[in-house]
Formats: structure tokens, sequence, C-alpha cells
């Protein structure tokens, strides 16, 4: 079972709320994050890709890092954990992206990925002239599989004259090539797991509501089924919140706090841009951070309680079949990574061959 951590690239992490920590992105936030989840034995880090914030009272993700320029300094002070960045698939070409990610990879050799982001918020693209038209809504994922097609072949053959409908390769030429660049999707309506069962190595779950941690079973046996389907192996890393505290009524009060500060204006900007892809059915990423009870925090799985109470859950999520990995964010990266290292892994059935490798090491 692979740990991992969704890295603050964005202020404020992943809480839009006036009473959570308030911080800016820095290199070096980010740096002491990967590098506590490297000593405790976390095998990855993934930087999620922003181009606009929400504003609000909190100026949400007004204030972004690019993801591959980040995770090549993040690839240069590290040595053993994977490392994951994130290419909005509008903005760059997939022969440079399939560059990038091999320079990233002559720095970490054979522990650099992509996470594929077609994109959902209209605005970040609008405002740079790189959306297509609405029309995109209903062809990003084939726009997908032929960017990821493009990188596959360049990788693998150092070369490529693909031609699609989206893109046209002409002896188009990649050397170095990777040791290994493994590919990350996060789709969740019927066309994102068809596009992920077909092109990438893990995606993406959400995970769902408070404290149920196998919530998100359909979502992996969907995933399972898919990949079936294709006959590729495609596990899911599955994604939650850690609230933890000494004791569960400590942990749910500090949630509690964090959710009555909610903003309000921040929200309401998500909620229109979500609102925007008409095709998107109940299923859809967009459809589901923005659904009102849990919008604070994109409505992701939040576990909160004692570190025995998370452990338990986290085991929980362990056994469900088709997960890989699961991937955590927390209202305070730096005292959460250690709270998780020092206080819940140890309890975890899970991670006990994972610790007693790390402790011979």
């Amino acid at each position: 079972m692979d740990m991992g951590v969704f890295i603050p690239i964005g202020n404020n992490g992943w809480l839009i709320s006036e009473t959570a920590p308030q911080y800016m992105p820095t290199f070096e936030l980010n740096k002491q994050v990967v590098q506590k989840a490297e000593g405790y034995g976390l095998e990855f880090a993934l930087s999620m890709i922003k181009l606009r914030g929400f504003g609000g009272k909190t100026e949400f993700w007004d204030h972004n890092l690019e993801s591959f320029t980040l995770m090549a300094g993040l690839a240069a002070v590290t040595t053993k954990i994977k490392l994951f960045a994130s290419t909005a698939i509008l903005t760059l070409p997939p022969a440079l992206v399939a560059r990038m990610a091999t320079t990233i990879d002559n720095i970490a050799p054979g522990r650099f990925g992509v996470n594929i982001v077609t994109g959902w918020a209209k605005n970040e693209y609008t405002q740079m002239g790189a959306w297509p038209g609405d029309a995109y809504f209903g062809y990003r994922y084939n726009y997908g599989a032929e960017y990821v097609q493009v990188m596959r072949e360049l990788w693998q053959n150092g070369s490529s004259d693909f031609k699609g409908e989206h893109f046209k390769m002409d002896d188009c030429k990649l050397s170095p090539q990777p040791q290994k660049v493994e590919i990350v999707a996060a789709g969740q309506s019927a066309k994102g797991l068809e596009f992920a069962a077909q092109h990438a190595d893990y995606n993406f779950v959400m995970g769902a509501g408070i404290n149920t941690p196998t919530a998100f079973k359909e979502g992996a046996a969907n995933l399972v089924a898919a990949a079936e389907k294709t006959g590729r192996d495609v596990g899911a890393y599955v994604l939650f919140m850690i609230i933890a505290d000494e004791t569960d009524e400590k942990a749910m009060a500090r949630w509690e706090h964090l959710r009555s500060g909610v903003d309000a204006d921040a929200l309401a900007w998500m909620a229109d841009q979500g609102s925007k892809d008409k095709t998107a059915d109940e299923t859809s990423t967009a459809t589901h951070i923005n659904l009102p009870e849990g919008a604070v925090n994109f409505n992701m799985g939040t576990l909160v309680g004692s570190h025995e109470t998370i452990a338990g859950m986290l085991d929980e999520v362990a056994s469900v079949d088709g997960v890989k990995g699961i991937m955590m964010t927390f209202d305070d990266f730096l005292e959460g990574i250690d709270v998780f290292g020092q206080k819940i892994q140890p309890l975890m059935k899970c991670r006990q061959d994972k610790l007693a490798a790390v402790a011979a090491e």
C-alpha cells in the first residue's frame, strides 16, 4: 500500500476557509513537506497545476507555483520518493512535456511521473486565450488520449509520427529517453475512467464523506471493471484529508472550527466554474467538488479522529479491492506529516512491512 502527499503548491492547501491556516506556497515549504514524507517512508508526492484562483476573502489559490519546475527542484533534493507533476494539457504541447519529463527523470531516474489535467475551470484558460470553446468539454478525454499517446511514443521509441485529430507529429524526435515515466489521471465519470483504464498507470479516486473510509468503493470497483476491459493494470490512489489530534473529540472540534470559517465568495466562484460543463453528470469531478455539504475542502473524503482512529480507518481504505495507494492532505502540512509519520503510520497494519524496511535502512 503506497502512501503519498498532495503537496501545497497553492496558498492555503485544500481548505477554503478563513479559520484554516493561511499561508503562501513556497519552494521551501514544499521541500520540507516532501523531505519529511520521504524520511517517513512515503512513496510519492504529487503537485497539481492551478492557473487561476477562486478569490474571496482568503484569495484562495490566487497564489500558485508551477508544477514541473517545482518538481524538478524537489527531484534534486530527494533520493527515493516518487514525484508527479501535473500538465494542463491545453497549455503545453505533448512533445514538450515529454521532454520536460525526460529531463526530470534524468535528475531523479525512475521516480518521476505525469498527472494529466484535462481542465474543468474554463476561466483558467480563457484568461490566456487558450480555451478552444465549450465543445472541448465533450472531447477533452479524446484530446487527452492523443496527448498521452504522443508522449508514450516519444518515451518508448525516441520518435513519433502520430497522426490524430488534435495532434500531428512529423518525425518528432526525443533523446535521451527516460528510464520510466508513469501516467496518473483523475477522471471520475465513465469517460474519465475509460481514459484512465486505457492510458494511465494510476487513477485518483475521491474519498467521500466524513469518517466513511470505504464510501469510495463503488468508484474503485468501476475503475477495476474499466481496467479489466482493457487488460491493463491500473490502480486506484484514493484522496483523503487527515484531521488528527490526541482524541476523537479534539479532532472533531478542530474540524468544526475549520468548517466554520468557510469562504463563501470563493465557493461561489468555484460553483460558477463547475456549472460551465453542460456535459457533466453527477459522477464528474466538477459536480462532486461543488456539493454544498463539503465544498470547504472540495468534498474530498475526510478522516477526523485520534491517531488510533485515523490509523484504523486508513487500514480500512487499504483493504478495498483495486486500491494501490492513499494520497493525503492536511490542515497543517508540516505538523500533519510529522503526526502521520510518528503517531499514525506506526499503528497501521498495512504499513508494517514498509516501516520495517525503513528501519533496516
